[in-house]
């Protein structure tokens, strides 16, 4: 019996070599082209692109290979390239879709397949059930063409990703990037050994402001890190450089550039839910722009005190932009974010920008003349006050039913000494606490991982609500 591919959070994510095998990444292909011709896209365009990782280039031509095979053209990006640029690239060509091989920040033993519709936004969760169930238990239900045939058919095309996407940036009104390159700005950036390498020198070139970067080479097994995902401890050596070069902020990209991280002028790290609260009070403050706020449940509650005090709605999905990107185009929603460090914004499409997003970042800091630690004591005095959090992630490969009905059971009143107010169960088990804060259980949907969040407005209480949550999970 065939391996079951299911698609989590976002898209299929497996071990290399183990499941992730060219097989797989054939079937998957195959389920994913029989979705688009079930939806009358035959004959038409699909972006195929992928990352810096193990053999992701050659999984991507095995990918062009199916699609071909099955009726559809493929646009195959010329190199490793930046899952936001994919997605415009979507768009820019009027294509039908897109399939990105990459795992995004998961451990180097893995790799990934997203999957993307016409917007360049995620597939809603019903396309990925159609996905699935259209995937085939046999290879030999899987339909090829031959790599060299279907590009001298024209059926597979090479094409640059990068400059489109550049001119997008700065023909649709999103950044002006002369002020950000005449600012004189020290700018530290960490790629992560991922696709990010190269984009800001090539997009601020030319001006005072001086880009220095590191990890920006091609490097699949991410050395100075557990993986290419922007927390701590895997940003430690971005967050010395900071501090030795005097850089004035710390911009992080992700091993697919989706993700922004930052870290201040003192090298210290800010969280990534301080983050999208600074972007959302860039736009609604600096840029004077309004519109809807989408958050997942895992994010924080200074985007609600900010549609307060601007006057905007904020809508709360479940984990994933599979939840984010559908809400996000139904509103024509300002921002739209996630507690992973993914943030979308109006005018671009609907996927995570780890690149416009540390633009966005620099261009805080040079129209305010603020650092980021000026810039977080603005944030917080207009929000009432600071926002603490923190996540533990414990391995988990048990059964998640019986996992789930001893959190049921558990029923906690207080976490870390706050009374619990309220019990959301959209996406995984949040608890809602008296000064406004949250807790949060829920099993992972890219890896065998249980996570417990929490936020609150007293740092000292983190600590403990983490300890009760990790209880109330059976993990303690």
């Amino acid at each position: 019996m065939a391996q079951k591919l299911k698609f989590g959070t976002d898209g299929w994510r497996g071990v290399i070599a183990e499941d992730y095998t060219f097989d797989n990444v054939r079937r998957a292909a195959q389920g994913f082209a029989s979705y688009m011709l079930s939806v009358g896209k035959k004959g038409q365009w699909i972006v195929v692109g992928h990352d810096m990782r193990f053999g992701s280039e050659h999984f991507a031509a095995a990918v062009a290979e199916v699609l071909a095979g099955n009726g559809l053209k493929v646009y195959l990006t010329d190199g490793a390239t930046p899952t936001p640029v994919i997605a415009y690239a979507v768009v820019d060509k009027k294509a039908a879709g897109a399939v990105n091989i990459t795992a995004s920040h998961n451990p180097p033993t893995d790799n990934g397949f997203k999957v993307r519709n016409e917007t360049g936004g995620a597939i809603d969760p019903e396309g990925l059930k159609q996905i699935e169930a259209g995937i085939p238990d046999d290879i030999k239900d899987v339909k090829r063409k031959n790599y060299k045939e279907a590009e001298s058919a024209g059926e597979i095309v090479k094409f640059d990703a990068a400059t489109p996407y550049i001119e997008h940036l700065t023909r649709d009104g999103l950044i002006d990037l002369q002020p950000i390159k005449d600012a004189g700005l020290t700018v530290m950036v960490d790629t992560m050994w991922g696709n990010g390498a190269g984009w800001f020198p090539r997009l601020l070139a030319g001006g005072k402001t001086k880009v220095i970067e590191i990890h920006n080479e091609r490097n699949p097994s991410f050395p100075e890190m557990k993986r290419p995902e922007p927390i701590q401890p895997n940003i430690d050596a971005g967050l010395r450089a900071t501090v030795e070069h005097k850089a004035d902020v710390l911009l992080i990209t992700d091993g697919d550039a989706d993700r922004c991280g930052i870290g201040d002028e003192n090298g210290q790290f800010i969280n990534q839910l301080r983050v999208y609260a600074l972007l959302a009070y860039y736009l609604l403050e600096i840029r004077k722009e309004r519109g809807d706020i989408v958050k997942t449940l895992s994010t924080t509650g200074m985007l609600n005190k900010l549609g307060e005090i601007y006057g905007v709605p904020v809508h709360e999905t479940g984990v994933g932009f599979k939840f984010v990107a559908p809400k996000m185009t139904e509103t024509n929603a300002l921002i739209g974010g996630e507690e992973s460090g993914g943030y979308a914004f109006r005018g671009n499409v609907p996927e995570r920008d780890g690149i416009l997003a540390g633009l966005y970042m620099l261009d805080f800091m040079v129209k305010t003349g603020k650092k980021p630690t000026e810039l977080l004591k603005d944030l917080f005095a207009k929000v009432g006050g600071e926002y603490f959090y923190d996540r533990v992630d414990s391995p988990f490969t048990g059964d998640p039913d019986a996992r789930k009905k001893i959190i049921m059971d558990n029923n906690p009143k207080t976490l870390g000494g706050l009374k619990v107010t309220e019990l959301i169960t959209v996406d995984g088990f949040q608890y809602k606490l008296e000064d406004g804060g949250w807790m949060l259980i829920r099993f992972s949907g890219t890896e065998p991982i249980l996570r417990v969040y929490t936020e609150t407005r007293h740092q000292d209480k983190v600590k403990a609500i983490l300890e009760d949550g990790l209880k109330v999970a059976g993990i303690k």
